[in-house]
Order: structure tokens, then C-alpha cells, then sequence
């Protein structure tokens, strides 16, 4: 091992990026800031077969909010006042990532005392983008499934770790 603080460049397993505070997985048990969005799967308050894919856009702030199976979100007022899916989606990402890094992907502006990520934001209504979203959430997934290796898996970084291999 070396001093030089590259130690895990010579390891099979790349460093975990510890969540800024502990999060539940069963109301988001997916968020991630990819592809010019902060994105996710959101759980279904009433029917354990619905999970809701929303998504907000870096720079405009386009909020999009949809069933697992294609519909738009009844709670999506007009596509620019954003629904509780939405919200859990945000309260996650804060969780996972922290204010100030999801408040610099999405460009949002926030001042130093503001309550939440929302007053930072302008939002207006998004294509939807349920399909690419769920897709990648599913992509995730079928890692589970993977055999253990040592062979780098980078897609998995947002995946937390019960302990980093030393």
C-alpha cells in the first residue's frame, strides 16, 4: 500500500460514498442524480404493485411524475407544483447526497438560510421520462442478481455498502 492516497486504484472494489445522513429505502428505494436529472422511484402509499418514477431537471427545473405503468400522476398539478412524490423523491436525495450537492446538479439557487431545496427551485412541467428513469432503476437491480467477484462494478457506487473492503 502507498501513501499517496490512490490506495484504491491498485483494489478490485471502489470507495463508497457514504450517504450524508441514513435513509429509509422502502419509501425511495431508488435516487440518483444521472443524465442532466435528479431522479427516482418512489413507493405507492396505496398499492404495493404502484411505484411512481419522477424526475426533476437540472437547470429548468421540469418536474415529471408517472406509474410505473405510464400514467401521469394525479397529484402533479398542472406539471409545475410538485406532487408528494416528488417531494419524498427531494427529502431522499438530500438525505443520500446532502443540500448542497443536489442544489448544485439541479442549479438550483438557495440562499444560505433557506428551509428547503423547493424555494431554490423554478419549476415547470417536464416530458416524461418514466421509461429511461424506471429502466435504469431496473438496470440496478439486476445487480443484485450478480454473482460476487472481484471485478470493479462502477454502475454500483450509489448502491450503499454495509463496510468498505480494506
Amino acid at each position: 500500500m502507498t501513501t499517496d492516497g490512490a490506495d484504491y486504484e491498485r483494489r478490485s472494489s471502489a470507495p463508497v460514498i457514504a450517504p450524508a445522513q441514513p435513509r429509509k429505502l422502502a419509501k425511495v428505494p431508488f435516487v440518483e442524480l444521472a443524465d442532466g436529472r435528479l431522479q427516482g422511484v418512489v413507493s405507492s402509499g396505496s398499492d404495493v404493485e404502484r411505484v411512481y418514477v419522477s424526475s426533476i431537471t437540472a437547470g429548468d427545473h421540469g418536474l415529471s411524475c408517472n406509474t410505473n405503468n405510464n400514467r401521469p400522476c394525479g397529484g402533479l398539478s398542472g406539471g409545475s407544483h410538485p406532487c408528494n412524490h416528488l417531494r419524498a423523491l427531494a427529502d431522499a436525495a438530500l438525505a443520500q447526497y446532502g443540500r448542497d450537492r443536489v442544489a448544485r446538479y439541479l442549479r438550483a439557487d438557495l440562499a444560505d438560510d433557506a428551509a428547503d431545496l423547493w424555494s431554490g427551485l423554478h419549476t415547470t412541467a417536464a416530458p416524461n421520462r418514466a421509461a429511461e428513469v424506471f429502466a435504469s432503476f431496473l438496470r440496478h437491480l439486476a445487480y443484485l442478481e450478480v454473482e460476487p467477484a472481484t471485478d470493479p462494478l462502477p454502475e454500483l457506487q450509489w448502491f450503499p455498502a454495509a463496510a468498505a473492503v480494506r
